[in-house]
């Protein structure tokens, strides 16, 4: 069944006999209008369903109380940050209209900006942009992980590495030496910090960084799989995989399962963000946490701010904690799965930082999940 043809003005004025200019007034909340006209028409578009034009509205009052988020495509990173943003905008007096660039394609971030400001939306959140935002007129941006980190638009991130290097010291601390990683995207800051602390943590314990052991995997599972395949045929294949992202280290878990090794007994696997489907894997995933959907909510907050004139503090870029999940993914070498336990503090869950260097800190503080082989635990 073909749907209706869509209410228009003239149809909301014709049904409560008034004038366009009427509805109008009533529409965008004008004087002039009496109370029992004003029901009646509120009335009509009740039941007709009529919605005013964005692009109409923000015409008249250069406003569309909208706000997008743009993404380069919907997977699980930003399907995550999709849920802060949405709790953030409850209750704010905007709507939040979700716009992907079905893909990645080169420039789409300042398209689709230049596409949707002013007559679309109000502001903007972008999320891994790949090129800088700055001088951009009229619409308020905030960029969440940005290619290029931090520049004069606001940005949001979180300690990319802090937590690689909290990776890369529990996997030490378990006796691990020979320790493989599976890079993210060469272009994004966040996988260059992730490799950064991977590097920074083998080499504060005094572990030579074998290059034979790094495969590009590129945040993308099925080229994971593949290159995991690689990694772990090879004739000195590491004891542990630390992995930039949760859907690579799934991967690898799953090309170890390929190849006849048991995870962790054989191969211990580390990822990192801490997705939903980390704790519903098996084994469940040891991987770093990062904040993804408070990423999304302090996004949409500051973006609010900035719409309303407020402006966001001194602030113009906030780097969020991160903390290693320890489950069963993880072991000693020829063991098995990491022990579980309650709240671990500061440092690598298996004993802290094997130095001084950033996983030391808090902001890498540790949590054990769930027992050998388990499920997640709760809380």
């Amino acid at each position: 069944m073909q749907p209706g043809p869509r209410a228009t003005i003239r149809d909301v004025a014709a049904r409560a006999g008034v004038s366009v200019a009427t509805v109008s007034k009533v529409i965008n909340q004008r004087h002039g209008v009496a109370a029992a006209t004003s029901a009646r028409v509120r009335a009509v578009i009740e039941e007709l369903g009529y919605e005013a034009s964005l692009v109409a509205q923000s015409l008249r009052n250069h406003r569309t109380n909208v706000i997008g988020v743009l993404v380069a495509d919907l997977e699980p990173f930003s399907t995550e940050l999709l849920k802060g943003a949405a709790g953030a905008i409850r209750g704010s007096g905007y709507e939040l209209v979700v716009y992907s660039a079905g893909g990645d394609q080169a420039g789409w971030e300042k398209r689709y900006l230049s596409r949707l400001s002013g007559t679309l939306v109000d502001g903007a959140v972008v999320v891994t942009p790949a090129v800088v935002l700055e001088g951009l007129q009229g619409t308020p941006v905030v960029a969440v992980d940005p290619h290029t980190g931090p520049s004069r638009v606001p940005t949001i991130d979180s300690d990319n590495l802090r937590g690689a290097w909290a990776a890369t010291s529990h996997l030490l601390a378990l006796g691990h030496r020979r320790i493989g990683f599976l890079a993210g995207r060469p272009d994004l800051q966040s996988a260059q910090l992730r490799e950064a602390g991977w590097r920074g943590a083998l080499t504060e314990a005094g572990v030579a960084v074998d290059e034979s052991l790094v495969r590009v995997g590129g945040y993308d599972p099925a080229v994971s799989l593949g290159v995991a395949r690689e990694l772990l045929t090879s004739a000195d294949r590491p004891t542990a995989v630390f992995a930039a992202n949760d859907l690579s280290a799934i991967a690898t878990v799953e090309a170890a399962r390929g190849l006849g090794l048991r995870v962790p007994e054989d191969l211990s696997v580390v990822g990192f963000d801490n997705l939903p489907d980390s704790a519903l894997c098996t084994p469940p995933l040891t991987t770093v946490d990062q904040p993804i959907q408070e990423m999304g909510r302090r996004a949409i907050e500051w973006l609010i701010a900035l719409m309303r004139g407020d402006g966001v503090g001194g602030e113009h870029h906030l780097t969020l904690d991160t903390r290693l999940v320890v489950r069963g993914s993880t072991g000693p070498v020829g063991g098995g799965a990491a022990a579980a336990g309650g709240s671990v503090g500061g440092g690598s869950a298996a004993g802290g930082s094997a130095g001084g260097g950033p996983a030391a800190g808090s902001a890498a503080g540790a949590v054990r999940e769930g027992a050998a082989g388990g499920g997640a635990a709760s809380g």
